[in-house]
């Protein structure tokens, strides 16, 4: 009789884990992610989300992906992806118009715009001004060149007098290596900590520190208009989620970054981990909490994009972000 009652308490407690268990996979719910580029440590805190069951408590199912090239927004605004990453100055052509992108910013990956420009130490390129007569590595963005320009001439330079070589650079530090360039946009982040690590002494200057109004959000953290409409406590759920493995990597580089190596193997470590070890400092930096969007901040940028004519249209003050799916 007691071997009867065992199997049947074994029996009662397995059928209550399979019907916990079915339970869960159906009250789970599916969130597409997709990446801006190929997987670095600006993403490390989707990855530890995911790697640390962060998405899990939040009954989440969670899909990363990398999209083609350049279609990140798109793929996000015609909702075949919920959440994908993308960049305040990338955000300015497709809010303008009378069908805007309908695509919200909903959280800063990074704090501050750590980006600008990188090269050779000693050769007088320290200060925008000393681009003059060097060579540049360009893309051929309006904003870019705009931005360029701008620190160049308030420096007391003539941007006129830069070399500008259309370029995709994908290795910089190969680029000023071979010196088939002067200079090169970067995130310091990746590139200039990778010059680094390969003992490249350089020249760097960041486009905030010569005017502040170029302290935009780049990363950030977009998701489809339409999904946040229908689906507000899943968008919360998964900016909590993301937040949580963001916080992880401020106060963990060094595991966050295994983290990052195992779901890219293909990476540099040594790069991986200097790197981790920088954003991780970033990711939040002075902000109240991680993600959190300044509306002065963000509206000061557009409006100098708008009064240098640089979108086909005026991009409009106070839209394309909220921080209102950020945690409490």
């Amino acid at each position: 009789m007691k071997k009867i009652i065992s199997v049947a308490l074994v029996l009662i407690m397995m059928c209550g884990v399979f019907a916990s268990c079915t339970k869960t996979e159906a009250d789970t719910e599916k969130i597409t992610f997709v990446l801006d580029w190929t997987p670095n440590t600006n993403h490390t805190g989707i990855y530890v989300a995911e790697k640390l069951g962060y998405f899990a408590e939040e009954g989440l199912s969670v899909e990363i992906a990398q999209p083609p090239e350049d279609s990140s927004v798109v793929l996000t605004a015609s909702g075949k992806a919920d959440f994908s990453i993308s960049f305040q100055d990338s955000l300015a052509a497709a809010f303008t118009g009378d069908e805007p992108l309908p695509v919200t910013a909903v959280a800063a990956v990074v704090q501050h715009n750590t980006s600008g420009i990188i090269s050779r130490k000693g050769e007088g390129m320290d200060r925008p001004a000393g681009l003059e007569g060097h060579s540049y590595a360009t893309w051929n963005g309006s904003i870019e060149l705009a931005t360029l320009e701008a620190v160049v001439n308030k420096d007391g330079g003539d941007f006129s007098k830069v070399e500008l070589i259309p370029s995709t650079v994908t290795d910089e530090v190969s680029a000023l290596k071979t010196k088939s360039v002067d200079s090169i946009w970067v995130f310091y982040g990746w590139a200039g900590v990778k010059a680094e690590l390969e003992d490249l002494p350089t020249d760097y200057f960041e486009f905030r520190d010569i005017d502040p109004v170029f302290d935009y959000y780049t990363p950030v953290l977009i998701a489809g208009n339409d999904f946040l409409e229908k689906r507000p406590e899943a968008a919360k759920k998964f900016v909590k989620a993301v937040s949580k493995g963001y916080e992880y990597a401020v106060n963990h580089p060094e595991e966050a970054a295994e983290i990052l190596l195992e779901a890219a193997p293909e990476l540099d470590r040594e790069l991986v981990l200097a790197s981790q070890k920088y954003l991780s400092a970033e990711y939040t930096a002075d902000a109240e909490k991680w993600g959190y969007i300044d509306p002065a901040r963000w509206n000061a940028f557009y409006s100098w994009v708008n009064k240098e004519g640089l979108t086909e249209g005026t991009v409009p003050l106070d839209f394309g972000f909220t921080n209102d799916y950020l945690p409490e």
